[in-house]
């Protein structure tokens, strides 16, 4: 009982409370500046339309295999690998309706921190060295925390990470667990491969006994090998155990075989940008890192190096991955603070004072969670909650172009009748076609009436400050009948409208134009 109020754990408790006030005070500017740096949130694009597939499982027990809420890629393959994460987060939203979500947030990130913490502790015993590196390397991490089930993914893979690391010290019963971890994971989201990667590293790794400069491999012992074997292929056998059968894997190699489009224009996909603090920060801890570690002359298993060095070229070729270096980095990071941070000892320990300071955090945890106000004006900043109020009053039966964040929000605000044009699965609309002419379009690559008459598109729910919105308060033929600081709803001549659309146009308009 002692230990759960130590002083590593107290250490943990911390870092909770930081991510807690980082979200909090991000919270009121969340989503009111597309351009501005990535940081800590709940609402995206993508968040809406997991809600939207949790939903619909959790009420028709069935499993998508096509698309079926655009009118531009209506019926194409299309596989929900994320399904088990879009359910939880369905289950969150049904208890506690946005808080809950917020909740689910708080309680994903907040896990992610605490095993990449704890990773660094078992890799170096120091938990001052540990908590440092977490709390250097949080504002890397802090970029990918936004509700989506990727998140879990990470939650797995930090598992995974710490079960080889406590079977490499010789605990190695634990290791069973990982079939039931990559069962989970395989229903969870994409990333299990890389589970699979670390898996295959570890077994080819610990094949080779030698010694390159600070690199050395110890190769496993005969009994040692053949457990980490049987526990890798009973985890293999969780592969085909989804909804989809071996559809699953085939489908996924497809995507990532065939997405030259979303690597080169979703901002998640794009390079990092070493003029943001996070890829300064990113530079700088690790050009550092090598730097003492030649210094110091720092020995490192040649996993470790691998895995150093390939998630560094990953994060610098896209940004997505900046949470994957930052987990990996943490445990050598430490390792290389504990040099002139001493270990805690035990004995040292101070039990009453820490079970009153973590007390208390967990109470400044609650506290400081943000109400159901604050959520729905952080909702109403970055999504077009005013013109969905319009189209369920005056509803636009012919298709309409949309914004392509806002795809999944228009979807599960105005639901299934409501067809969009695009949203943020892009793994349905590149194969399609879509994703190409949606760009085209927004970037106006030429005219984009063409485009519009081929799907037949009638009507526009976009913001104002796009090219696109200049270009049709200049076209003949549209006219503008909705418009606010975030969004604005164009229609064609084609459709008759009341009085209403010029009534909404003067009341829509409030506040200081984001223009």
């Amino acid at each position: 009982m002692l230990r759960v109020f130590s002083f590593p754990v107290f250490l943990g408790a911390l870092l909770v409370a930081g991510l807690m006030i980082t979200v909090r005070l991000n919270f009121p500017s969340t989503l009111t500046d597309s351009s501005a740096s990535p940081q800590i949130s709940i609402f995206e694009g993508d968040t809406w339309w997991h809600l939207t597939m949790g939903e619909r499982i959790l009420q028709t027990h069935n499993w998508p295999m096509q698309e079926t809420d655009s009118f531009t890629a209506h019926g194409g393959e299309w596989i929900d690998s994320e399904w088990l994460g879009e359910v939880a987060m369905a289950l969150a939203e049904r208890l506690g309706g946005v808080r809950g979500l917020a909740v689910l947030l708080v309680v994903l990130a907040s896990t992610i921190l605490v095993l990449t913490y704890y990773s660094a502790y078992l890799r170096t015993g120091g938990a001052e060295a540990a908590f440092l590196a977490c709390v250097v390397l949080s504002p890397l991490m802090g970029v990918s925390f936004t509700l989506r089930p990727q998140l879990f993914g990470y939650i797995f893979l930090l598992l995974t990470l710490t079960l080889l690391e406590r079977f490499r010290a010789g605990r190695q019963k634990r290791l069973w667990l990982l079939p039931l971890i990559f069962l989970l994971w395989v229903n969870t989201h994409p990333t299990f491969v890389y589970g699979y990667l670390l898996l295959a590293l570890f077994l080819i790794c610990g094949q080779l006994n030698f010694s390159v400069g600070g690199v050395r491999s110890q190769a496993w012992q005969p009994a040692e090998r053949c457990h980490l074997l049987l526990v890798t292929l009973l985890s293999t056998l969780a592969l085909p155990l989804n909804p989809y059968g071996g559809r699953l894997v085939a489908y996924l190699a497809r995507v990532a075989l065939d997405q030259p489009l979303i690597l080169a224009s979703l901002q998640e996909w794009r390079p990092l940008p070493f003029d943001e603090f996070y890829g300064k920060l990113f530079l700088v801890l690790l050009l550092g890192f090598l730097l003492a570690a030649l210094t110091l002359r720092q020995v490192y298993r040649l996993e470790e190096f691998i895995l150093l060095v390939s998630t560094a070229w990953l994060a610098c070729m896209h940004l997505r991955f900046l949470i994957l270096f930052a987990i990996i980095f943490a445990p050598l990071l430490a390792g290389l603070l504990v040099v002139w941070v001493p270990p805690h000892q035990s004995s040292q320990d101070r039990h009453l004072l820490n079970a009153v300071l973590m007390t208390l955090i967990a109470a400044g945890v609650v506290a400081f969670m943000p109400s159901r106000q604050t959520l729905d004006a952080v909702i109403a900043r970055g999504f077009p909650v005013g013109a969905v109020e319009y189209l369920r009053a005056d509803p636009l039966d012919q298709p309409m172009f949309n914004d392509y964040l806002w795809g999944g929000f228009l979807t599960r605000s105005l639901g299934t009748r409501h067809k969009v044009f695009i949203d943020g699965r892009a793994d349905v609309y590149e194969p399609a076609g879509v994703l190409a002419d949606y760009l085209h379009i927004t970037r106006l690559d030429g005219d984009p009436l063409p485009l519009f008459r081929k799907y037949g598109v009638e009507s526009c729910l976009i913001t104002p400050g796009q090219p696109l919105a200049t270009f049709l308060a200049n076209s003949p033929g549209w006219r503008k009948i909705y418009a606010d600081d975030l969004s604005v709803v164009f229609v064609h001549e084609s459709r008759t409208s009341g009085p209403r659309g010029g009534e909404r146009l003067e009341s829509g308009t409030r506040g200081p134009d984001h223009e």
